[in-house]
């Protein structure tokens, strides 16, 4: 079983004890190439003891010769080079285990800016590719300071009153009517990244109404 999948990315490694708690609970832990070396780094403090992840994937342009060889029974190399290591794992994920019921991103932001904003709109870009919905698997990428997932359509989530809310989408067709915000967004005109940041829950249930089928990013702290 392969039902909680976590994938490590080479930014900013987590420090914090949740994403932690996903690394040491997942049933499958798939690192990019640049990211083993500070899985390896912290798998003592996360595990207890030192541990290997279960596949490593990417063009393999982080890791010396010396462990790619060292290490060649877990490697997956991807030479292309229209995809970034992510989404080549993400693939990887979709093509290859079928339990999967949710997939974690960690380690997708920080460090480089250009990077963390790549990665945040390859949520996006992967909702709109897979029915992930109808496949009943969950995608979110965590960081320390919060969560971001994609969605398509309407949704309701229970988030908790006083809880920070941020919407993007590249879609300036979009329009959403929003219940449970402390600032409506049913007049934001998605033109712009920063349109609808920076809200807050004003209950604990928020729905958010879309005008039709298309892609959003919703941020939580």
């Amino acid at each position: 079983m392969h039902s909680n999948v976590v994938i490590i990315c080479d930014g900013a490694f987590p420090k914090t004890e949740y994403p932690r708690y996903l690394i040491r609970t997942a049933d499958f832990i798939i690192c990019c190439d640049g990211a083993l070396k500070k899985f390896l780094r912290n798998s003592t403090a996360i595990f207890g003891r030192k541990r290997l992840p279960d596949m490593v994937i990417g063009d393999m342009d982080s890791i010396s010769p010396a462990d790619r060889k060292r290490y060649s029974d877990i490697i997956v190399q991807v030479d292309e080079q229209e995809h970034n290591d992510l989404t080549k794992a993400f693939r990887w994920v979709m093509e290859n285990l079928k339990d999967v019921c949710n997939i974690y991103i960690l380690g997708a932001t920080g460090q480089r800016e250009d990077h963390t904003i790549g990665n945040m709109s390859l949520l996006m870009e992967y909702a709109r590719t897979y029915d992930l919905e109808g496949m009943g698997i969950g995608v979110e990428m965590i960081s320390d300071y919060g969560s971001m997932f994609a969605v398509t359509d309407t949704f309701e989530m229970d988030c908790g009153t006083g809880r920070k809310v941020s919407i993007i989408s590249p879609d300036n067709t979009l329009r959403i009517k929003s219940q449970g915000l402390e600032w409506p967004t049913d007049e934001v005109v998605f033109d712009n990244w920063w349109k609808a940041t920076l809200n807050r829950a004003s209950q604990d249930n928020v729905r958010l109404e879309f005008s039709h089928r298309s892609i959003a990013l919703i941020i939580l702290d």
